[in-house]
């Protein structure tokens, strides 16, 4: 990895700094998209006892990709620039170094726990079948470190498409593994734990993947001839050590928990539910498909998520530059807005998948099994959208320790109402819990923000358009369902007629709720502006301002 030395180019501008970002974006982007939807067709292959197999040990390698995604290559690629813009090659090449080693440590100790552990954990879980496939995941944190140091020394030099190209690749050779794996060993007739443990050895080969494309990049362009720890003079450079390390523990694991919100819930799901559903006289196999039934919500709501969450994101950075340029009153308006942004969206399209949820699942997942409880839990999606839009505020005003707080809370929250509402409601009783666990996130992190920010409370009027947006596009929902039930069938749908139904809906309700949003103005015009699309939705607003004129007249 460090070769013969070259100095490191480094050219700071503005016009390839919002170009990097725009480029991560999209990559995460399509990660996260193809993340959700490649759970579909594994569960039309596994079924939901596979499904539910996959899904108990997700989470273990869902905060393996966080550690090499967010958190650390960003702090990593914050330490090289401000080392480069001082011309200090040296202490550049050492960082690498220091977070390398680092991170090569934690990864192993997180591996030797895994590995080792994972009879103890699959028994927590009260599954002992899960332990071979919670070793086969533990061998992905082995090679988190790597990725995250490259993906940050090419961030710190300003060059996003590495990054971008590794998250790209990862994701498809996993999903690709995964699917093929499945495929040929259900054929083979596998032991479902078997088909599992294939479908987790596709995170170790995108893992994998990921690195090559970064010692790629490396390759082709000569960089590893500038990564030369020859002549650094490492004596007395303890001290830069200790920096880079709390940099790495204080920041990067901050920003890292930061960005497991769904991972927490997921993993509190695993750990309790199933076991939960046994010790409450459910048969084990009957247990296993509930919460494979129950698991089918999780591409629903990380779809629904992604929704809900780009367009509001867009604003932070525009939060970012209100701040340091000193614009109180812009920031607040700024931060209302996105806030503002979130709360629609959110609300949109969890009401929206909640009318349409019975053909959504038929048309997803071949049956409407648990539809009343996936329609509770697309509320989830409300909840999380307003969570991360505030945690990324948060962060765009310097504060990291207190986001990641709180969603370190989602766990023994989430943990602790399962054991209250699972043996009543069964799988009902984790969804509930998920949203109370939510809900209360969302009213601390609104609370701290109002603090921080002073932003003023949310009017009545917008609160009051929301609600009949949501109103009007439910009810419309529901009866375009019902009509077009008569046609199909309502009692037995089939799958091709009930894709027609949900992806119908989705554009009708759709159109519904933005004009009654638009019409009702609940954005003003220079808000509107702000947004992709923008101009047509102020088209919108200014050819219905014409009629009234005319109209007048």
């Amino acid at each position: 990895m460090f070769g013969a030395g070259e100095p490191m180019k480094f050219v700071p501008s503005s016009q390839s700094i919002y170009k990097g970002a725009f480029i991560l974006t999209i990559a995460a982007l399509i990660t996260k998209v193809l993340s959700a939807f490649y759970r579909i067709p594994f569960q039309n292959i596994a079924g939901d006892i596979g499904f539910y197999i996959y899904q108990q040990v997700y989470p273990i390698y869902g905060i393996a990709v966080v550690l090499a995604t967010t958190g650390f290559p960003v702090v990593i690629s914050k330490l090289l620039t401000e080392y480069l813009e001082k011309r200090n090659e040296e202490k550049a090449r050492f960082l690498l170094v220091v977070c390398y080693l680092f991170l090569q440590l934690f990864g192993f100790l997180c591996f030797v726990i895994l590995y080792f552990g994972a009879g103890r954990i699959a028994a927590w879980m009260n599954d002992g079948a899960l332990a071979a496939l919670i070793r086969v995941v533990s061998i992905v944190y082995l090679t988190f470190p790597i990725v995250s140091v490259l993906r940050g020394y090419f961030q710190g030099l300003g060059d996003m498409v590495p990054t971008a190209f590794s998250q790209v690749g990862e994701q498809t050779v996993r999903i690709a593994t995964i699917l093929v794996l499945s495929y040929l060993f259900i054929e083979k007739g596998y032991s479902l734990y078997l088909v599992g443990s294939g479908a987790m050895f596709g995170s170790i080969m995108g893992s994998i993947i990921s690195a090559v494309i970064l010692f790629m990049f490396l390759w082709i362009r000569k960089e590893w001839k500038r990564m030369n720890l020859k002549g650094t003079g490492l004596t007395g450079l303890m001290f830069e050590a200790r920096q880079i390390i709390r940099a790495l523990l204080v920041q990067g694991l901050m920003v890292c928990l930061s960005g497991m919100l769904l991972i927490f819930i997921q993993l509190a799901d695993s750990l309790n539910v199933y076991s939960l559903l046994t010790a409450s006289g459910v048969e084990q196999t009957l247990a296993k498909t509930l919460k494979g039934i129950f698991d089918r919500g999780q591409p629903l709501i990380q779809l629904g998520t992604v929704a809900a969450t780009s367009m509001s994101l867009t604003i932070v950075p525009l939060i970012t530059r209100e701040r340091l340029a000193g614009n109180v009153l812009e920031l607040r308006g700024k931060i209302l807005l996105a806030i503002k942004v979130s709360i629609v969206i959110g609300a949109g399209a969890s009401f929206g998948l909640w009318a349409i949820i019975k053909p959504a699942n038929i048309m997803l997942f071949e049956n409407e099994f648990g539809s009343d409880i996936l329609g509770v839990l697309s509320f989830v999606i409300f909840f999380t959208s307003i969570i991360l839009t505030m945690i990324a505020i948060m962060q765009g005003l310097g504060s990291l320790f207190f986001p990641a707080l709180a969603v370190m809370s989602v766990l023994p929250i989430k943990y602790i109402f399962n054991i209250v509402f699972v043996p009543l409601l069964g799988t009902m009783g984790a969804a509930i819990s998920s949203l109370i666990a939510l809900g209360i996130v969302s009213i601390v992190l609104l609370h701290k923000l109002k603090r921080m920010a002073a932003v003023p409370i949310l009017s009545f009027r917008f609160l009051t358009m929301v609600i009949l947006a949501v109103l009007a596009m439910a009810v419309f929902l529901k009866a375009f369902l019902c009509i077009t039930g008569l046609f199909y069938n309502a009692d037995h749908i089939g799958r091709f007629g009930a894709g027609i139904q949900a992806l119908s809906a989705v554009a009708l309700g759709g159109a519904v709720y933005l004009l009654v949003i638009i019409r009702g103005k609940v954005f003003a015009e220079e808000e509107l502006s702000l947004f992709p699309f923008g101009s047509r939705l102020l088209h919108l607003i200014s050819r219905k301002e014409k009629d009234n004129k005319w109209e007048k007249q």
